[in-house]
């Protein structure tokens, strides 16, 4: 036998063994010369139908052969030793295929070996031949046979650059996906390092490469060795890269699981390390679990609760994030998770409980009880948050305390003044130390329900910083259509604030961010008149002083005119804050008396007044100017309530100037500008002659320069203390205006005239004068406010002067 016939059969006897051991070798043939010498390849070949692989002209393969038809084709061509051509078939699931089921392109092959498999099957060991074409089956029984077209594989020049090129590279990318794919034999590395033939090498790796198998059909259909080896090379690339991802997440996954392993290792010990110190918290562990059992939260929150209750199992105690965990679930267990108060909705006895406690306030009374209503109606709270603003001391505050005693809910007071960290809203998260929740949900805690009244007492003095906006954060909290998620960074959990109900207080609107005013409704509490505290006196404020020093009811008496010399004399507010603080003056003096067995009268007299709280404090406001010249009473708004003030003009020789004084803020100095601008350019009208503007200077103060003033309402009041300077006429007495001015002598309508009409009658002043526009204003005034004053309501600064100034 030639050196050709060794070598085959050592190849042969390879395979064999190999196929025996069910492994997968694919060797070669290495004289490209010698694929087809000496066999005839006829035109009419036996098909045998290839399930799941191709053959390649020069490969050696070992196939499986199972189906009757496939091992009755086998042992005829065998005992011929003749050819039979393989075509794989479409479809790998299709146990008896037709013609149709198979591709047109196949390999002619001769058959090396037949081996016998214990189950009946035979092992074929085929060397491919030629790369043949079907052209028509000639017979389907006992096996196809068809009529077939050899294609001859056109190789290129020896020069081709391109080609040799190619195969480089070939062999480059196929040795790389051996060496990291575990899915093919390192042998066939030395086998792709020992081919020369590069129709051997492309053929051999188009075999040996764990492709699919349309993959291995496109190959074999390439017409040609450039474009097989074109397409080769663009799978390989691919393959290559396929196998480098897998490697990549298989890794990945290898140290992820080996982490795991390692922290659940060390874990145990730790574990075991505690129970040997006597250092166990299994019994925490398990009774913040049952508590957890009890809980109405979310399966969300539940989930959440557990997640961190694993976290404590693996800490150990003694360093310092466990006592931050333990403080996190106790947290979580103590806030009222779904827990809710039963609201008492009998509305007689909510309007019942609001008269007993306040006096007076009938339209705030009545804005609460039509809020209650829609709650008993609806049964939610998507109506606006309420904001109760005014003055000091009226009763804000406490009336949130009796809307919360009317419904039967728990009571929670926020103070927000000052606050300019936002994090006292949101809370803090936890990775800061000494982190805690915010206000809101402290609150909720505190309470013990999900439904509480919460007071956010002074809104208005919230401040921003570098820390951010706490206005901004109350956005969510007062939104209906937010707060139901209402996400605080210290529990990292949404929590329900929808039923909760928020009574917001300020005591300057003008302070309040616009996007915060629109989420709210504001409610007006406007000051008091001197009645409505003598009365606040007599039902509320001697009773609460008696009951707080021990002194009897009928120990301590004070009259009517008593108590209204206390107001005038020693009290200057709008709401009744220092009027209880002078009350508990005079019951810790007769507490004094009492204690010390002295003797003393129950009823108290204005001289036992000036004894105890000192000479008189405050001339109230009194109208001591009448019919002056350039003297006007100006009507103002202050925080604490409304307050009159005078503006001042006299003229002085010099070269036409204005000066103003009295500590007066940008719009003040403006409304000044604008009114003597307006005087100037209306001085003929007027009967000012023009050289007293050249030679004269004009100057204006308002009196109590040490308090700031500001604001556009006292622009008539200018108009007229000017006018009345330069033509020496008298100003009307007890007369009062306020109302900003134009250039083109409009008057514009200003604020707050509830209070600055209280101001008005506690000045003994009987007339003002207003804009047109604040007609509305005094419409919505209760009729006992208005008693005693005449109001003249005026659209330009004419009608101001004819009425002020005499003739």
């Amino acid at each position: 036998m030639r050196k050709k016939d060794n070598v085959e059969v050592e190849i042969v006897t390879g395979i064999a063994d190999a196929a025996e051991g069910y492994q997968h070798v694919i060797p070669i043939v290495s004289d490209e010369e010698e694929l087809s010498e000496g066999v005839v390849i006829p035109d009419v070949l036996p098909i045998l139908t290839l399930r799941s692989s191709v053959l390649f002209p020069g490969a050696i393969t070992p196939i499986t052969v199972g189906r009757e038809k496939s091992i009755k084709l086998i042992r005829d061509v065998e005992s011929n030793s003749g050819v039979l051509g393989a075509v794989l078939q479409r479809e790998a699931d299709v146990e008896q295929p037709a013609a149709d089921d198979m591709y047109r392109v196949g390999t002619a092959a001769r058959i090396l070996k037949v081996l016998e498999m214990p189950n009946g099957n035979l092992t074929v060991i085929l060397h491919g031949l030629e790369k043949v074409e079907v052209l028509e089956y000639m017979q389907s029984e006992p096996y196809f046979k068809a009529t077939v077209n050899i294609l001859k594989d056109v190789a290129p020049e020896r020069n081709n650059v391109e080609f040799g090129a190619l195969v480089d590279s070939i062999r480059d990318v196929a040795l790389n996906v051996i060496s990291i794919s575990p899915n093919i034999p390192k042998e066939a590395t030395f086998a792709i390092k020992n081919i020369d033939s590069k129709r051997g090498i492309i053929n051999f790796i188009c075999s040996s490469m764990d492709f699919t198998d349309a993959d291995r059909q496109r190959l074999l259909e390439a017409p040609g060795l450039l474009a097989r080896s074109r397409k080769l090379l663009e799978i390989l690339v691919r393959e290559q890269q396929l196998v480098e991802l897998k490697n990549k997440i298989q890794a990945q996954v290898k140290r992820d699981i080996d982490q795991q392993q390692k922290e659940y290792y060390l874990h145990q010990q730790m574990r075991t390390i505690q129970e040997e110190l006597g250092e166990t918290d299994e019994g925490d562990i398990a009774k913040l679990r049952e508590r957890a059992q009890t809980k109405k939260w979310t399966e969300e929150v539940g989930k959440q609760f557990e997640r961190e209750v694993v976290k404590l199992e693996r800490l150990n105690p003694a360093v310092a994030e466990y006592s931050v965990q333990m403080n996190y679930l106790e947290t979580m267990l103590e806030l009222p998770w779904g827990e809710y108060t039963e609201d008492n909705m009998d509305l007689t006895r909510a309007r019942q409980r609001l008269d007993e406690d306040h006096y007076g306030l009938d339209e705030v009374k009545e804005r609460i009880l039509e809020h209650l209503s829609v709650i008993k109606l609806k049964g939610d709270l998507k109506s606006p948050i309420i904001c109760l603003y005014g003055p000091p001391g009226v009763g804000k505050t406490s009336l949130g305390r009796s809307v919360a005693e009317a419904l039967g809910r728990k009571f929670g007071r926020i103070s927000l003044g000052g606050l300019h960290d936002e994090s006292e809203i949101r809370g803090h998260r936890r990775t800061y130390i000494g982190s805690m929740p915010g206000r809101i949900i402290e609150t909720i805690k505190r309470c013990g329900s999900s439904n509480p009244v919460i007071i956010l007492d002074e809104v208005d003095k919230v401040s921003r910083s570098n820390h951010g906006d706490p206005s901004s954060a109350l956005l969510e909290v007062l939104d209906p259509e937010q707060n139901s998620t209402f996400h605080d960074n210290y529990i990292d959990v949404d929590y329900d604030l929808s039923k909760v109900l928020f009574i917001a207080t300020a005591n300057n609107v003008g302070n309040i961010s616009a996007a915060l005013r629109d989420r709210m409704e504001m409610i007006n509490i406007a000051g008091y008149i001197l009645d409505e505290k003598l009365e606040i006196a007599e039902r509320h404020l001697i009773r609460k002083q008696c009951e707080a020093h021990g002194v009897k009811p009928e120990q301590l008496t004070i009259s009517r005119e008593v108590l209204a010399t206390i107001v005038e004399d020693y009290t200057r507010e709008s709401g009744v804050r220092s009027l209880d603080k002078q009350l508990a003056k005079i019951a810790r003096h007769r507490a004094k008396q009492i204690g010390f067995e002295e003797a003393y009268e129950p009823a108290v007299s204005v001289e036992d007044v000036r004894k105890i709280l000192g000479v008189q404090k405050f001339q109230r406001d009194r109208y001591d100017l009448g019919g002056m010249v350039g003297v006007v009473t100006g009507l103002a708004w202050t925080e604490v309530g409304g307050d009159i003030l005078y503006i001042e003009s006299v003229l002085t020789p010099g070269k036409g100037t204005l000066n103003l004084t009295g500590n007066l803020g940008d719009v003040m100095k403006e409304s000044a500008t604008i009114a003597w601008e307006w005087v100037k350019a209306h001085h003929a009208e007027l009967g000012i002659a023009a050289e007293l503007f050249e030679k004269h200077d004009l100057n204006i103060h308002v009196p109590e320069g040490a308090i700031p003033k500001d604001g556009p309402s006292a622009g008539i009041t200018m108009v007229t203390s000017i006018v009345s300077t330069y033509t020496g006429r008298r100003v009307v007495e007890r007369i009062a205006m306020t109302g900003e001015t134009t250039l083109r002598g409009r008057v514009l309508p200003v604020g707050g005239i509830k209070e600055k009409i209280l101001a008005a009658k506690r000045a003994g002043i009987s007339h003002l004068i207003l804009c047109e526009d604040n007609r509305k204003d005094i419409s919505e005034i209760k009729a006992e406010y208005l008693e005693g004053l005449t109001f003249d309501y005026v659209r330009s600064v004419d009608e101001v002067l004819a009425l002020a100034l005499e003739k």
